[in-house]
């Protein structure tokens, strides 16, 4: 979904197909005025859309431009092994910088390299989200969960924001099919039997990293298990994670995830 200085953009069809798109500039005249395309990835026609857009409110003399794009599309491909490996993310990030905003806004980035690949991007952290969990749960048991972080870059990159005790696993997998074939906890393990656990990361697509955490924490004793995840796919509701029966509540933003009458998955509004 699209909206422009919070309206959403309306996307319509000619008969060939191709788009037909009818936007007017009208909150202000002043041509300084920062002008927020925002972008919440749900398709790759999307891309066309921002790219005829910008090109629109540019031509109508603003050049103010933030696109604000939570979900980084293409941020999975962002190395290649192989000479067949098309470099999706390079050719995004230059697709976007191409189209010359003053700043892009990103919400906890999947991948550093995006990061370093896009022109001025401003990186926002997931921490009054997961903050928000923290409250909730802390106001149903009394008390604030131990943190878990499926892997060591995920307790890197979030054990800094809460002053709380966390344990991280390491994860055994298959690299020829990404699969993942065991996950060992490590940290404060010592705090895992009865007590309340969430699991934080940044991307969820069927939810098999966060199905075999919920199993191992469960078989050492966690009680209620919780999950949040910036960016959740609609994937995962094709996988088994709402059926895992480890994981007690699922939270997300509305980064990518639309079906908000999902009563497993709470989402916030970005």
């Amino acid at each position: 979904m699209i909206r422009l200085n919070n309206k959403k953009v309306g996307i319509n069809y000619f008969p060939d197909g191709t788009l037909l798109l009818k936007e007017a500039i009208t909150d202000t005249d002043d041509k300084n005025a920062v002008i927020e395309i925002k972008w919440n990835y749900e398709n790759n026609e999307e891309l066309l859309v921002i790219y005829f857009l910008t090109k629109h409110i540019q031509a109508a003399g603003y050049h103010n431009l933030i696109l604000n794009m939570p979900y980084i599309p293409n941020a999975r491909q962002d190395r290649v092994k192989n000479p067949e490996d098309v470099f999706t993310l390079k050719y995004f990030a230059e697709f976007i910088n191409n189209l010359d905003f003053a700043e892009v806004r990103v919400l906890d980035a999947h991948s550093h390299v995006s990061l370093a690949l896009i022109d001025r991007v401003r990186q926002d952290t997931p921490q009054k989200y997961i903050e928000k969990v923290i409250d909730e749960i802390e106001q149903d048991t009394g008390k604030k969960p131990l943190m878990f972080y499926p892997d060591e870059g995920a307790g890197k990159r979030y054990s800094g924001m809460f002053p709380l005790p966390y344990c991280f696993g390491i994860k055994k997998r298959d690299w020829s099919t990404g699969e993942i074939q065991g996950l060992s906890v490590a940290g404060e393990t010592d705090r895992i039997a009865g007590n309340d656990v969430l699991i934080v990361d940044d991307i969820c697509s069927y939810g098999g990293t966060f199905i075999h955490s919920a199993e191992i924490l469960t078989s050492l004793g966690a009680a209620d298990i919780y999950l949040f995840v910036s960016h959740c796919e609609d994937s995962a509701l094709k996988g088994k994670l709402c059926e895992c029966g480890n994981i007690k509540q699922i939270y997300t933003t509305d980064s990518i995830f639309r079906d908000k009458e999902n009563t497993r998955i709470k989402v916030f509004e970005l």
